[in-house]
């Protein structure tokens, strides 16, 4: 069988027939030796922001020279992307191998996410990890990453996501992300909404677990962008540190990843160190095609849009600018076309041959009629008709749209450089 095939077959399982939950999981892991308790692991629930403080929060673990776990999710290109070790990805050998180690164990039809949860904690404990930066897939208390005794936990940010499993509420939402603390372990979150705040200050009363809200200046303010460079400099007292990360949220993010690393005995100069190494993929990610410019951004719910639009009106790309999206069904894409499609010229929408997209046409529809709007069913068509008028471009919306344009950019790149060394 090959990856492809036995990946898509454990993508399949979904839906309500699938799922042991946390009690028959729990059973699970111990069947495989309980290996999440061999590490030290850093636990990280959040409606926005996971993403990117996971992965710098791994880089300065490794910088600081530990030998470092990190699970993330959704993949952009490939499900080894999502188990990686010293930013290195899981082979797939490994990944088929430790995954059939957990159906043989397996007693309850386990979902797909339950199977990489496990295949993670197996593959982490295999290759001696030090420390584990772990991302929850989906809310917190339910996810199967909260069997896990973390050292410490991090809630990045609420926000109005997943409605319709995690509760319609801004205290809802947070009362499920807070499901990840844990009895006197130390917590870390950012600056959160009051409802989602209280909620989260009630939960870690009750579990007696220390409770760090990390502001920005704590101990970063932003110095300047620079933007040719892809880097934001922040100012800690009379030091100038850089941040490796272009975005709105980057400034907060690194503050609490600061206390993190701090809390945890990292060195300064680690954490200085892993800030301006850190790369995270289409996170305001800018790809040059000779003169003109592509930024690429997976902005996929209201929140994200909204962050990434207040950042995009600081940027010197924005002027007479084109933007390519397409969204998934399950998310809140009438709004966030109506925060995008005024702030461009021309849009270009598109989708992808995924059950869950949105046609094109559909968004076309959907923008003002006063808007030079282009529907394509291929994104790849879109950027190249993006590219034949336009200098800059953003590309948002949906991590598969985004991700599908990063790969094809990338390789037009490889491409074009080749061909000027012959």
């Amino acid at each position: 069988m090959t990856f492809n095939t036995f990946f898509t077959d454990l993508f399949n399982r979904i839906g309500p027939v699938y799922g042991a939950g946390p009690t028959a999981f729990k059973r699970l892991l111990e069947r495989l030796g309980n290996p999440q308790e061999r590490y030290s692991i850093i636990h990280v629930a959040g409606t926005n922001g996971k993403g990117s403080v996971c992965y710098a929060t791994a880089q300065v673990l490794h910088s600081a020279g530990y030998r470092t776990g990190l699970f993330i999710s959704p993949h952009l290109h490939s499900p080894t992307e999502r188990i990686q070790i010293n930013g290195r990805c899981i082979s797939k050998k490994t990944l088929m191998k430790l995954c059939q180690q957990v159906l043989a164990a397996e007693e309850e039809k386990l979902n797909f996410f339950e199977i990489l949860t496990a295949v993670a904690f197996l593959y982490f404990a295999e290759q001696k990890a030090v420390y584990v930066v772990l991302e929850t897939g989906l809310g917190g208390r339910k996810d199967p990453t909260n069997i896990c005794r973390p050292v410490v936990c991090v809630i990045t940010s609420i926000g109005l996501d997943h409605c319709a499993v995690l509760g319609n509420s801004l205290a809802q939402i947070a009362r499920e992300k807070a499901g990840i603390i844990k009895r006197k372990v130390p917590v870390f979150c950012s600056v959160l909404p009051v409802q989602a705040a209280l909620e989260i200050r009630q939960a870690a009363q009750r579990k007696q677990a220390p409770l760090s809200v990390v502001r920005v200046g704590q101990p970063f303010r932003l110095k300047d962008i620079c933007w040719q460079k892809g880097q934001l400099r922040l100012q800690k007292q009379k030091q100038f540190w850089k941040w490796n990360v272009l975005g709105e949220k980057q400034i907060q993010n690194a503050c609490l990843i600061y206390q993190v690393s701090r809390f945890l005995g990292i060195p300064e100069s680690a954490i200085k160190k892993g800030f301006a190494q850190v790369q995270v993929p289409c996170r305001f990610e800018m790809i040059k095609i000779g003169k003109k410019r592509v930024i690429l951004d997976g902005a996929h719910n209201p929140q994200a849009v909204e962050k990434l639009l207040a950042f995009w009106q600081k940027s010197p790309f924005q002027q007479s600018a084109a933007l390519v999206c397409g969204f998934m069904k399950d998310k809140d894409y009438q709004r966030m076309l109506a925060q995008l499609v005024p702030h461009f010229q021309t849009v270009y929408v598109t989708e992808l041959n995924h059950p869950r997209a949105v046609a094109a046409a559909q968004l076309k529809q959907l923008c003002p009629a006063r808007t030079s709007v282009y529907a394509f069913s291929s994104s790849t068509q879109a950027i190249k008709a993006a590219l034949s008028t336009h200098t800059n471009i953003l590309v948002t919306g949906s991590f598969y749209v985004v991700a599908n344009l990063q790969r094809a950019l990338q390789k037009h790149v490889s491409h074009a450089r080749a061909a000027r060394k012959d």
